[in-house]
């Protein structure tokens, strides 16, 4: 926080004689920046007080104050100090490198100073700083006017003396928008300085700008600063999250300023950065208005010029080629417009919105879905104060009204910022289908087509912006801010309408609101009377009491709250100089909310500890673990920074080896599986002696797939065919007219069957299903004396078999007709679905190769896609009668990876009946699976849909997954940490860091107690409401695996590395314990009373190893892996026989983990090989 005092510069003028009233030169006469408190000076100037002056000579070193020119007497009489102690003639000693004290002036009277011959109205306005790497600064600025004695040196008063009136100006800035907060502030200060002598001035303006740097600045969340400054209680308003700014003014001033379509085509000036100018009256309103809208297109940030206030000597300013947002007043409206083609003119006094230009505003129109939906919200905002509170009484407490209308204000700006956040969310929703996060690729044509041509003109503009390059950049990055999680909000609302049996159509826009968290304040102690270092201390220390009372009354349920506490606590602890304690409040930010975790500010904590205060950190383990994981980050942050380039996609220049091409494949959003992409490359380069694909044939193949594409989003069906097809049915290849066995019309093939588009009035003739199809074979038909090819599919359902007559098309349909068979009979047998969607892209594929070579081998060259064909007459791929009756549904964890991934462990959680789904999630039961490198993906375990494509916990594998009281999932992981995933959020915002190894097993005892353990022996036991160890000890082991719980007693599998076979896996039935090992075929039956040796050995046939266990009402499920080939086998045990009920055989790689639902259903995961969840019937 700085304070600069300005003032006019008269002497010149009281020289001369004039007849009105002129503009002054403003002067800077003082500069206060912190510190302003020091220890050094305590041991410097107090020696023999008993107390420090409120500054000191040290302390002056952070402050300027100008030489004085032979200042008149002010009213009271009062003449200006000389040069003793804070004398008149003192020069600049130190002035903040980053305030420039020539523009300065000009921005605190923006309109030039002028002498008054009556006393004004004080009049604040707002400023905004912005230095070269776009950090801004912000600041208030009050003007008021103080009264002279001016004789006969002016020309008004010949005989007698005139009273005139000069302007000072005070100005605050803060890296932080509290402009309501400052504005209170200065109202406080004047309330003080007008009944004061000019010779108290400048010291209660330094001991109001070293009170301002006492108040601590509050942590993003619900927790609010409230200090006193009398006579008015001031509120400083938290951060919504790390990544919003405060907001401290009022959002719907520009509604009163604007209609709702106005602010829409002010948004759109922005959002396609124009050189746009704010006009008004009143200085207020410029910086005002103008913040707001930065907020309205949040999280999208303005990359360009951001000048809110310009004074009469800075209007060449817009004369700048770039994009901007600047302010001036209003009179130089005529002026601007006249000297400046291609502005935005905002006039915010009368409301409107024009264009210097003679054509007059050319803005393309906020997409319409958007734009409705924007103004129906827009509509009933209710903006009026006194219409809200006319039902109740009258306050005698101007601090208890001042915060009833900061509560309402509070309310107001939440829908506002949901409104508005829900226009961006709305205008951009669809941009992550076109990106490809492995190569950071935006597909701007593709996205572009894919609008609404009424909306084209606008995306045209906003593509190629700063300003949406950064919003790209945020997408690929995977950023957790409001746009994603309201679009998240967005999405799951959908999915829930859908599970009601509630239609929503993909471009359906919904009103969403996001619950308003309840705030929290936390009001600062009285400021120390004299600000010397030993009371400014004792003030540090009454405030860390007081925040030690706060935690302790904060249930630790409330953790998000208990967060802020600890976040303030650890910052007046920083500024209190005990760096130590500091550590320890920020150390337990990781159990209650590592989102708002300072990074940065620890760093440099940890940097700045002196030899004695590191000694003494080594010595408490949580702190020296803090700084081993704080370093450790930093280092990570600056060794692997992201990739911060966005390509757009552009179709290949030179030849491509088969690398280059899968990378052009997947960059082009036509595949991203591999396997798929090089079976494309070898029917591309089919009788090539170089394998590579020339530029020239890729641009054909990748024209002919974007044209065929659009050609099936345009085949127009009539109501009476789409009557016939199922409700996500869709056309994917439509065939010429022909003539068939049920008359002439058009092939049309959907994901699910063939069916006959008759020409002339468009009917519906069903052919087949893919799955009812029994043969299909390439046949010719006579016609006059020519044989023309036909194609001819026999079905289960039908005696006679369908012919059409497709001539030259018949060899790409027996293709395509075929690999869809044999894709929905895998999928049939497999109880896998994407197996079709494989087999449908693989025909599509066989299209385009086929439409681009154009030549004889092209047939030749589309039978390498047939994979599920060849798959079928190859291996004939027969599903054991056991397994089918027994697989339920399979799904695929790496849907949206390049290639499968490896299913290392399995979780579900039970639903919740009744829950709310604004404030507690779905209610669903989830199914939670953890891939490679710390990313977990969560399924909806009542349509077996995905919803979290990736939560990402770490960057290390996850060991294990559990389930706590419903609300929490624990994961531990291999880089020794415990993440905490929040089942209402789906966000990971706590952190357990206590094991200094890999975690490797979790189990959870009573719903208040859990327990963990970790590869070096260490077994923790966790207080699961306070997330406290209550107990730890440690095994005497080369691996502990495992933890389990049974009848009171801690099992712990540990690994001995000179036991030829180490047990991997066990449960407990009943009185008995089963065991299993990785490398042997068998499970081994102990009684719990007689761990000697086992009393029975099961063997399974067939089995190589086991790598996962776990009971099922009366059985034993086994996962493992054959002997033979490495495919993955599933044993049921029953328990009570001791044999080997049922083998089932649905993955082909090893089963790695195993987890039960409820005991309906089973469900198991494979490795990297298969990378699928399998769902079995348990009976």
């Amino acid at each position: 926080m700085i304070s600069c005092n300005v003032s006019s510069s008269y002497q010149s003028h009281q020289q001369g004689k004039i007849k009105e009233l002129p503009l002054l030169e403003t002067e800077v006469l003082q500069v206060h920046a912190p510190p302003f408190v020091t220890k050094e000076s305590v041991s410097s100037e107090t020696k023999g007080q008993d107390h420090a002056p409120a500054f000191t000579r040290i302390q002056r070193r952070r402050s300027f104050i100008k030489k004085k020119r032979g200042r008149p007497g002010t009213a009271n009489g009062e003449a200006a100090k000389g040069s003793d102690g804070w004398g008149g003639t003192t020069e600049d000693i130190s002035v903040p490198k980053d305030l420039d004290l020539i523009a300065l002036p000009q921005l605190c009277f923006p309109g030039g100073l002028q002498i008054a011959s009556e006393q004004r109205e004080d009049s604040y306005h707002y400023l905004v700083f912005t230095d070269v790497f776009g950090n801004r600064t912000h600041a208030v600025v009050v003007q008021y006017y103080r009264p002279i004695q001016v004789g006969c040196h002016f020309n008004y008063c010949s005989h007698q003396s005139s009273r005139l009136y000069t302007a000072y100006g005070i100005c605050v800035i803060s890296k932080y928008p509290y402009y309501n907060a400052l504005r209170d502030c200065l109202s406080c200060l004047l309330s003080q300085l007008k009944p004061s002598w000019m010779g108290d001035f400048e010291e209660r303006v330094k001991e109001f700008s070293a009170k301002l740097a006492l108040v601590p600045i509050p942590p993003p969340g619900q927790l609010h600063v409230v200090f006193s400054l009398r006579p008015l209680q001031i509120g400083l308003p938290s951060r919504e999250d790390k990544d919003r700014p405060a907001v401290d003014l009022d959002l719907h001033l520009p509604f009163l300023c604007f209609r709702p379509r106005q602010l829409l085509q002010i948004i759109t000036s922005l959002l396609t950065e124009q050189r746009v100018v704010l006009f008004s009256c009143d200085w207020a309103r410029l910086t005002l208005l103008a913040e707001s809208l930065m907020l309205f297109i949040h999280p999208l940030v303005w990359q360009h010029p951001f000048v809110p206030v310009l004074s009469s000597q800075m209007l060449d300013f817009l004369m700048a080629p770039t994009a901007y947002l600047m302010g001036c007043h209003l009179h130089h409206y005529e002026e601007v417009a006249a000297e400046t083609d291609d502005l935005i003119l905002v006039n915010i006094d009368d409301g409107i919105v024009s264009s210097s230009s003679s054509d007059g505003v050319d803005l393309p129109d906020v997409p319409l879905a958007a734009r409705e939906c924007f103004l129906t919200r827009a509509e009933g905002l209710q903006m009026h104060y006194d219409l809200d509170v006319c039902h109740l009484g009258s306050s005698t407490d101007v601090n208890d009204q001042r915060a009833q209308r900061r509560q309402w204000q509070r309310k107001l700006n939440t829908h506002i910022q949901n409104i508005t956040l829900e226009l961006i969310v709305n205008i951009f929703r669809e941009v992550h289908h076109h990106l490809n996060y492995e190569h950071r690729v935006f597909n701007s044509e593709e996205f572009f087509r894919s609008r609404e041509p009424a909306d084209q003109p606008f995306f045209k503009k906003v593509l190629d912006t700063h300003i949406f390059h950064s919003f790209l950049r945020d997408r690929l990055n995977r950023k957790m801010d409001a746009f994603t999680r309201m679009e998240k909000i967005r999405v799951s609302s959908k999915q829930n309408a859908v599970h009601s049996s509630f239609n929503f159509c993909d471009r359906t826009l919904i009103g969403l609101k996001s619950p308003q968290k309840p705030v929290r304040c936390f009001k600062l102690p009285e400021f120390p009377p004299p600000l010397a270092y030993h009371y400014v201390q004792n003030y540090y220390q009454e405030m860390i009491t007081l925040l030690d009372k706060a935690i302790s009354g904060v249930a630790f349920e409330d953790s998000s709250l208990l967060a802020c506490y600890h976040y303030l606590r650890g910052f007046v602890n920083t500024v209190a100089g005990k760096r130590l304690d500091a550590l320890e409040d920020f150390q337990n930010l990781y159990k209650t909310d590592t989102d708002i975790f300072p990074g940065e500010l620890v760093n440099a904590l940890v940097d700045s500890l002196q030899d004695g205060e590191r000694a003494q950190a080594n010595r408490r383990t949580e702190i020296k673990r803090l700084i081993s994981r704080v370093k450790k980050d930093h280092e990570r942050e600056r060794t692997c920074h992201d990739d911060e380039a966005v390509k757009r996609f552009q179709l290949p220049k030179k030849h491509m080896q088969l690398e280059d091409f899968v990378r052009h494949v997947q960059e082009s959003g036509i595949v991203k599986d591999q396997g798929t992409i090089h079976r494309l490359f070898e029917a591309l380069t089919v009788g090539k002696e170089q394998k590579q694909v020339d530029p020239d044939l890729f641009r054909v193949f990748y024209t002919f797939w974007k044209e065929t594409e659009a050609e099936a989003q345009e085949v127009a069906l009539p109501a009476s065919v789409l009557e016939h097809l199922e409700a996500n049915e869709c056309v994917f290849k439509l065939s010429s007219s022909v003539k068939t066995s049920h008359g002439v019309g058009k092939i049309a093939m959907t994901q699910r069957r063939l069916f006959l588009l008759t020409v002339g009035r468009p009917g519906y003739v069903e052919i087949t299903k893919f799955r009812d199809i029994e043969e299909v074979k390439i046949s010719s038909a006579p016609f006059l004396l020519l044989r023309i090819p036909s194609l001819k599919i026999k079905t289960t359902l039908r005696k006679e078999t369908f012919e059409v007559n497709l001539k030259s098309e018949v060899d790409l349909w027996h293709l395509m007709v075929k690999e869809m068979w044999a894709g929905r009979k895998m999928a049939d047998d497999h109880k896998d679905p994407q197996y079709m969607q494989q087999a449908l892209t693989n025909a599509l594929l066989m299209d385009a190769v086929v439409g681009c070579l154009q030549s004889q081998k092209a047939i030749f060259a589309a039978t390498k896609l047939a994979h599920f064909d060849r798959m079928k007459l190859e291996v004939p791929m027969m599903v054991p009668k056991t397994t089918s009756e027994t697989l339920k549904h399979k799904i695929n964890p790496s849907l949206d990876r390049t290639s499968p991934q490896a299913v290392d462990v399995l979780l579900y959680t039970p639903g919740q009946l009744g829950v709310s789904f604004d404030t507690e999630g779905d209610g669903n039961p989830k199914l939670w699976c953890a891939l490679s490198d710390g990313k977990v993906v969560v399924f909806d375990a009542a349509s077996w849909s995905m919803q979290q494509s990736q939560l990402q916990v770490g960057s290390s594998r996850v060991n294990c997954l559990l389930g706590v009281d419903r609300q929490q999932v624990w994961i531990g992981s291999q880089d020794s940490v415990i993440y905490i995933i929040s089942t209402r959020s789906m966000s990971c915002n706590k952190q357990l860091t206590d094991h200094r190894s890999e975690v490797t097993g979790l189990a959870l005892g009573d719903p208040k107690v859990a327990y963990s353990c970790s590869a070096e022996g260490t077994v923790m036991t966790w207080d699961v409401s306070t997330l406290q160890v209550r107990k730890q000890f440690r095994l005497s082991c080369d691996r502990l695996q495992s933890v389990q719980l049974c009848s009171g007693t801690l099992w712990c599998c540990v690994e001995k590395w000179n036991v030829d076979s180490a047990v991997m896996c066990y449960v407990f039935q009943k009185e008995q314990l089963w065991t299993a090992c990785i490398d042997i075929g068998e499970l081994c039956v102990w009684h719990l009373a007689e761990l000697t040796k086992p009393f029975q050995r099961i063997q399974l046939p067939d089995c190589a190893g086991v790598t996962c266990l776990i009971k099922v009402k009366n059985q034993i499920w086994v996962g493992g892996r054959s002997s033979g080939k490495s495919r993955g086998k599933i044993y049921v045990v029953d328990t009570q026989r001791h044999t080997v009920e049922k083998e089932l055989v649905a993955h082909t790689d090893c089963v790695q983990a195993l987890c039960s639902a409820e005991d309906r259903y089973v469900l198991s995961g494979a490795a990297r090989e298969d990378g699928k969840i399998a769902i079995w019937k348990v009976e």
